[in-house]
């Protein structure tokens, strides 16, 4: 997780302190480093926050390309460069890194390298050969960039508070947040200021002020997958296997582990040395931390199980309001503070999540009840969502236009000016007609962003990198939800189809985000689940996960070495070990952490220096 700041103008040279101001005030995105450099025309000061996984001696950004002059920012990762690299001939030197990689892929192509990009990224390229400032994001937005205007100077930042310390913003309720206690589309509570829009590429030109947008990607340009459900269940389970081994950190991680089928498949495939989940006293229904404990003790991980209470929660708050900044409408917020506080304990850098899936894949039960209605979901055994249901009933009996259904249902509070109903409008027809698409569309542009901008701030605050491996992005290629034509609700799963185990497959309850067993009701499982059908890549015919170095958790031996020792920082309820790495019974250990000798540490609190002088 690192950070991006900048600003570009005729005089942006003069504002250099300022840059420099901007890059320390998040700091905590790159604890190995805060740099920044000038352009060679002095109309460009780019600075960059480097959090450094694989390579701890690899050189901080920003880059310099020396025979182009272009100047480079960037935070995220490429999971394919690579192959990029050698498919378009450019040479990348031993210990160089995907920002060495992408410097050259642009002054080589230019803009057009997006397109062959298969990451999560935000990034800024300064061309003084044109005198531009190009700004993008990656297909989803997985890594956030805020930009302003102000003066005849363009400044951009990785966090929005970077860009309120450093000129007027008046705060601004945005019409969407009652509705659903988030900003929507590009808007910010902060006036002037906008958050780029996911596939956006920005050019700002410094000669004349000019700005112009395009975006290099539209999900809804994907053909539709028209094939039966077996073809696409192998479809999907190709991908798995090609994909999700291209982002395995090369260190050692935390897996977020929920009883939930999404990072039960991570944990499977990516086999991490550290899982945490999160469970809450007196909250049996939604504890999943059992079926956790089973796929840890199968992977021979170790499992940390987090457990809350009112005087962590009193505790963590201002923490969590800071480093959110402003709300997102995300139901596991605290849930997740907790994990990344506990993975940063243990002295790791990198935390993976399950986080995507339900999106494309209709795991929500608001999407089966708008694909299959009330009555089919309400009699699959799904008792526990008569009040969602009920907000579909019609006063005539009469069955509701599919956008007004699915506005219903997302609706968490007033919505007078119509925004998120034009929102789902407009999501309906890009989708051309197709029901699971539409509700995909509809998704993303309602609940993604609170789910990915709370997963990238939290992680970010703790210097923690957090990568969702199967968000949509990683499904680009297949099919934009279930086929349509799927027969029944009420089918059962493809347990073990997939190469997942029956257990954790077999889970009747999803609840919370993956890797967390919160408070928040539980999910169901996908409304176009199928029996299991003959394709499917065994698992035996999966790529074997690559041993990680022990970076992090690796005596001089070469063996990890773990112990139990007291956590000075726990509360009453702090953290339990259920299972240990020998896979042994479960055992319940009160106000004890699993670690390794001499990593667990704690961050100082998230702090903001002085703001610097205006833009």
């Amino acid at each position: 997780m690192c950070g991006i700041a900048g600003l570009a103008g005729g005089d942006a040279v003069r504002h250099e302190k300022t840059v420099a101001a901007m890059g320390a005030s998040q700091h905590y995105r790159g604890p190995d480093g805060t740099m920044h450099a000038a352009s060679s025309d002095r109309r460009a000061v780019l600075a960059m926050n480097t959090l450094l996984i694989v390579d701890p001696q690899a050189m901080p950004g920003p880059y310099l390309d020396r025979a182009t002059g272009l100047l480079l920012a960037f935070n995220g990762e490429i999971y394919n460069w690579r192959q990029q690299a050698a498919a378009w001939g450019i040479e990348v030197r031993d210990r160089e890194s995907d920002a060495h990689f992408l410097l050259r892929a642009w002054a080589k192509i230019g803009p057009s390298c997006l397109d062959g990009l298969d990451g999560m990224f935000a990034l800024a390229v300064y061309d003084p050969r044109a005198a531009k400032l190009f700004l993008a994001r990656d297909r989803l937005g997985e890594k956030p960039l805020y930009w302003r205007l102000d003066g005849g100077r363009l400044a951009f930042a990785s966090e929005v508070t970077t860009l309120t310390g450093y000129g007027p913003a008046p705060l601004v309720l945005r019409p969407e947040v009652t509705a659903i206690e988030t900003p929507t589309g590009v808007d910010t509570p902060f006036q002037g200021i906008q958050l780029l829009a996911p596939a956006t590429l920005l050019s700002f030109d410094v000669t004349t002020g000019s700005i112009d947008q395009m975006t290099w990607w539209h999900l809804e340009d994907r053909a539709p997958f028209t094939g039966t459900y077996e073809e696409a269940l192998a479809r999907f389970s190709t991908i798995l296997a090609e994909q999700i081994p291209l982002r395995a950190p090369a260190c050692d991680f935390a897996l977020l582990l929920s009883g939930g089928l999404d990072s039960a498949v991570l944990a499977y495939m990516m086999r991490p040395p550290v899982c945490i989940t999160v469970r809450y006293p007196g909250q049996d229904r939604l504890d999943e931390s059992s079926t956790a404990a089973v796929i840890a003790r199968d992977i021979k991980a170790e499992l940390v199980v987090v457990e809350p209470d009112h005087v962590d929660f009193t505790t963590a708050l201002p923490h969590m309001m800071r480093a959110l900044d402003y709300p997102m409408g995300n139901a596991s917020t605290f849930s997740e503070h907790m994990a990344y506080r506990k993975i940063s304990d243990l002295g790791l850098r990198v935390a993976i999540g399950g986080l995507g899936p339900d999106e494309f894949l209709m795991g929500y039960v608001r999407q089966a009840l708008v694909l299959f209605g009330p009555d089919a979901v309400l009699n699959s055994g799904l008792e526990a969502y008569r009040p969602l249901a009920a907000k579909l009933m019609h006063a005539a009996g009469e069955p509701l236009d599919p956008a007004e259904a699915v506005t219903r249902l997302i609706l968490r509070g007033p919505d007078p000016d119509g925004r998120l109903r034009d929102l789902v409008a407009d999501a309906m027809a890009r989708a051309g007609g197709d029901l699971a698409r539409s509700l995909t569309l509809a998704d993303l542009a309602t609940a993604w962003r609170p789910l990915v901008m709370t997963s990238d701030k939290l992680a970010s605050a703790y210097a923690l990198n957090a990568d969702p491996p199967t968000s949509p992005a990683t499904w680009s290629s297949s099919p934009t939800g279930c086929p349509s034509t799927t027969r029944s609700l009420t089918r059962p799963r493809a347990s073990g189809s997939c190469g997942t185990p029956p257990r954790p497959s077999a889970c009747p309850r999803r609840s919370g985000t993956a890797g967390t067993s919160s408070a928040s009701p539980p999910r169901s499982p996908p409304g176009s689940t199928a029996t299991s059908p003959p394709g499917p890549t065994p698992r035996s015919a999966w790529p074997s996960p690559t041993p990680h170095p022990r970076s992090a958790l690796s005596s001089k031996g070469g063996e990890a070495r773990r112990t139990l020792r007291p956590d000075p920082h726990a509360g009453p309820n702090g953290s339990r070990l259920v299972f240990g790495p020998d896979g042994e019974g479960s055992r319940m250990i009160p106000n004890w952490v699993t670690t390794v000798r001499g990593c667990t540490r704690r961050p100082p609190p998230r702090s903001r220096p002085p703001p610097a002088e205006p833009l």
